[in-house]
């Protein structure tokens, strides 16, 4: 069973299922930290304004850590501050409740136990930023790893007026959300996941780990196949058509495209990495692979991702 040992690795490591897959780098030290009072807690945010900032309105991409991580861990591992750097956005990552996101599972993670307002406090800080950061409420994206992956679906289907586009990673829907994901407009969607995961199932069920059970969690997810089959319902889409990524390395993974064409000019992409494992691809492999899979180098999941979402607006 792979639970007791992963219960185990996270007792070792502080970084599971958190944003320390990725590409390390320094954090810049005009970056902010921003404490904002909401729901009668104390939430953080860090906030990373690009380089070089070009003049008008910018876009802005939140990205949300995995269960068990934070919003400097997040800050650190993927490469987001670079890409802001060169292309001119702002990045934002806030700081989950006991190191969870509210996703709608319930029990599985600290947040759902405790019944926080995560919706509401992305959508404060969505409102923060744009009065006082100047970033343009037409291109407010998210991006989220695992339980930030899934809050980040779970977000698309209650928060969906802020935003312009959403990339979770090793996060499918929670089936609570699959009766009530009413989105206000056709939203892009590109998921990325691992066939081999061993954490969230590629196939759907429980998460394997959680916060809250420290364990085997009890809400399933939908499988990555049912949830893309409802954004594309809900987002009146073509059928798919499927490609295959080129190979760029020989890494024992291997990368389809699935993508559909959709109403108002959104899309619906999955990128399903064949063999690959609860991982951030293009990442470090940051735990042992029988306990968290393969990571692919097919191709880089932030550059992606980011390339995806500057696409579209409200």
């Amino acid at each position: 069973m792979y639970a007791p040992r992963i219960a185990a690795a996270i007792a070792l490591s502080t970084v599971f299922l958190a944003a320390g897959c990725g590409h390390p780098q320094a954090r810049a030290a005009g970056d902010t930290t921003v404490t904002l009072e909401f729901g009668g807690l104390q939430r953080q945010y860090i906030i990373h304004y690009p380089a070089n900032r070009p003049s008008g309105k910018l876009p802005a991409v939140f990205a949300f850590h995995g269960g068990g991580g934070s919003a400097r861990n997040m800050a650190s591992a993927f490469g987001f501050d670079q890409l802001s750097d060169a292309n001119g956005f702002i990045a934002v990552y806030p700081d989950g409740y006991e190191r969870s996101w509210n996703d709608g599972r319930g029990d599985d993670t600290n947040a759902s136990a405790a019944g926080i307002d995560d919706v509401g406090f992305v959508a404060a800080v969505i409102d923060r930023i744009i009065a006082n950061d100047g970033v343009d409420p037409a291109r407010v994206y998210a991006t989220g790893m695992s339980n930030g992956g899934m809050f980040t679906e779970h977000l698309g289907c209650h928060l969906s007026n802020k935003l312009a586009a959403i990339a979770p990673v090793a996060g499918p829907l929670p089936q609570t959300d699959q009766s009530a994901c009413t989105p206000s407009h056709p939203l892009p969607v590109l998921e990325i996941h691992g066939t081999s995961d061993p954490i969230v199932p590629y196939g759907g069920g429980v998460v394997r780990v959680t916060s809250g059970h420290h364990g085997p969690g009890s809400s399933p997810v939908l499988s990555v196949d049912d949830t893309q089959q409802l954004w594309r319902r809900q987002n009146a889409c073509d059928a798919a058509t499927i490609t295959q990524l080129p190979q760029r390395t020989d890494d024992g993974t291997s990368v389809t495209i699935q993508s559909s064409d959709c109403a108002g000019g959104a899309k619906v992409q999955l990128y399903a990495v064949t063999n690959g494992g609860h991982t951030w691809p293009g990442g470090s492999q940051y735990l042992p692979q029988p306990l968290v899979g393969k990571v692919t180098h097919q191709f880089d999941a932030s550059t992606v991702i980011w390339q995806f979402l500057s696409q579209f607006h409200t």
